[in-house]
């Protein structure tokens, strides 16, 4: 052993570059990984990044059609009162 460590060999820094190489593997995978998961976000994520537009609600389509003047304000009112029934986030059975 001593032959290899002090008579020209490759001595104890031999070591240091399995270490190296284990180190660029890690910040390989690393850096796939986060590409990948930044690339998985679901519907329950929304805005910013690549996650793409949330789907409007109901009432949020309600109320472009009425600002676009596809429909007039008594059916806005009309139909927004059956919406708020459905998509409202009072519970039921009267006032919140």
């Amino acid at each position: 052993m001593n032959t290899l460590a002090f008579n020209g060999g490759p001595g104890p820094w031999i070591l240091l570059f399995p270490l190296i190489w284990a180190a660029v593997v890690i910040g390989v995978v690393t850096v796939v990984r986060r590409a990948v998961w930044r690339g998985r976000r679901g519907p329950w994520r929304v805005g910013g990044g690549q996650a793409g537009p949330a789907t409007p609600s109901p009432i949020d389509m309600l109320g472009r059609r009425f600002a676009a003047g596809e429909i007039d304000e008594d059916e806005y009112w009309r139909r927004l009162s059956v919406l708020d029934e459905q998509f409202s986030t009072r519970g039921r059975g009267g006032a919140a």
